[in-house]
């Protein structure tokens, strides 16, 4: 499974860099945050020192972009627009499926919904150039410099912890919500028949 290609890589190469771009990504926010809040502050959703949105962010970032590493500008813009339409889409889902979302930008001038803004959309064009450009390459030197099987039994284990943080996380919001599954569950199945026109 791990040797199975993908993208111009392997299933090995993209897990790690997921875990890696996730814990990068809730190590830039966590310490950006806890110094605009003057206090400590968790950005990941769950209760470990991950975001996934930067895992999926970094490697798809990437792939998509990668083509474009020689021309900086176009770079810079499609990685901007890229990431903002995807941060978009998330904030979307989110308030969807959580009813509330993790990040709000409210406050921020050009903002739409406080889903998104212009002060982020410039940052994310930053983020496409660091990654195709610098970060990726020495990503991807930092795992060829691990043994194979120790990076398999290390991505095993942070997917067994991910899962496990994100089914408490999950749990926690559903009990806070007062919900329960049950309900959930239905309301999900009425939506469904809804979309399928039944």
């Amino acid at each position: 499974m791990w040797s199975i290609e993908l993208f111009g890589s392997d299933v090995y190469h993209l897990v790690y860099a997921f875990i890696i771009y996730s814990m990068l990504g809730w190590c830039v926010e966590s310490i950006y945050m806890s110094w605009c809040n003057k206090r400590l502050t968790n950005r990941g959703f769950g209760y470990g020192p991950w975001c996934p949105i930067y895992g999926f962010g970094g490697v798809v970032g990437h792939i998509i972009l990668s083509p474009l590493r020689e021309h900086i500008v176009a770079l810079y813009i499609v990685g901007a627009i890229v990431a903002t339409v995807f941060e978009l889409l998330v904030g979307f889902a989110m308030q969807r499926v959580f009813h509330e979302v993790w990040w709000d930008y409210n406050d921020k001038p050009f903002n739409y919904k406080g889903l998104i803004c212009l002060e982020s959309t410039v940052a994310w064009g930053f983020y496409a150039v660091i990654i195709c450009c610098f970060l990726n390459g020495r990503i991807i030197q930092f795992i060829d410099g691990r043994n194979m099987d120790l990076g398999i039994h290390f991505c095993r284990f942070i997917i067994v912890v991910f899962l496990i943080d994100y089914v408490l996380t999950l749990r926690r919001i559903i009990k806070e919500s007062g919900i329960s599954l049950r309900e959930r569950g239905a309301h999900a199945a009425d939506k469904l028949r809804g979309l399928l026109g039944r």
